[in-house]
């Protein structure tokens, strides 16, 4: 079966990648500069953009099995083309699909659910590699600044969501689910930040920002002002859904969920002095 990657330099595209080939699957990865990416050993590095369908036409060609990101762009912005791609996909013969859901529902979900073939939604909680945005302040000052400290995530690793599609993508059953994925526990600012520390081996505290700090660093990075919202609401009012322990990982792939300790200790080094 060949498999195409989209979104395959992408966090979670990434580790799809890497776990379809540790699988023996012939994985082709769409880029869009393949030049630049760097893959695994036997993977079919393709050139290709979700926001222009007619550079997608040679990616296409003989695959069976098919992830997408609903997103496309440096700006990530909602997908406008998902007439075209999964008309590629009907076209090229695609039998399945899965699909890695952002934060909001986008008009090319519904897209590929009315695309005719077996599709799953992938719906994850917070991952835990946004962490690694704390990297820099930490090993520099020791210091983690963010607001509203007390909220709970259950954030989960992003090596599960790749496992939870790669099952998915070559396997029967998963047809027309969407499966939420969590970690195994929900955890506060400040745990996640003792079990970095701990697994850095260095002190590192908590300072805690107001809302309008907050606000104001998010437009100082560059992020327009319904984005800016999204992230105080989401701080402010999380979700049920983004603090509840599901065991879907277990349930679709057989193992217990990554821990956030684990996935520190992975990357202890980003955080040490």
């Amino acid at each position: 079966m060949k498999i195409l990657v989209t979104g395959a330099t992408g966090t979670v595209g990434s580790e799809i990648v890497k776990q379809l080939v540790e699988g023996g699957h012939h994985v082709r990865a769409l880029s869009r500069d393949p030049a630049r990416a760097s893959f695994p050993a036997g993977v079919e590095a393709v050139a290709g953009d979700l926001i222009a369908p007619e550079t997608l036409a040679a990616a296409f060609e003989g695959v069976e099995a098919l992830h997408l990101i609903n997103f496309g762009g440096d700006d990530h912005a909602p997908l406008e083309t998902g007439e075209q791609i999964v008309a590629l996909a009907r076209q090229a013969g695609v039998r399945r699909i899965t699909l890695l859901l952002g934060g909001t529902p986008t008009a090319f979900d519904d897209v590929v659910k009315g695309a005719g073939v077996d599709w799953t939604f992938l719906q994850p909680v917070e991952f835990m590699a946004n962490h690694l945005e704390w990297a820099e302040s930490i090993r520099a000052e020791g210091l983690v600044r963010e607001p509203f400290v007390e909220r709970l995530s259950a954030v989960v690793h992003e090596a599960d969501i790749a496992a939870v599609a790669v099952a998915a993508l070559t396997q029967g059953g998963h047809a027309g689910k969407t499966y939420t994925l969590t970690g195994p526990e929900a955890l506060s600012l400040r745990q996640k930040i003792d079990i970095l520390a701990a697994a850095a081996g260095r002190e590192v505290k908590l300072v805690e920002l107001t809302e309008q700090q907050a606000r104001a660093r998010w437009e100082a990075m560059g992020y327009p002002p319904e984005a800016i919202e999204f992230f105080v609401e989401m701080c402010r009012n999380t979700p049920e859904i983004g603090y509840t322990v599901v065991p879907t990982v277990e349930q679709v792939t057989g193992r217990r969920a990554r821990s956030f300790a684990q996935w520190a200790a992975e990357h202890a080094a980003a955080f040490a002095a």
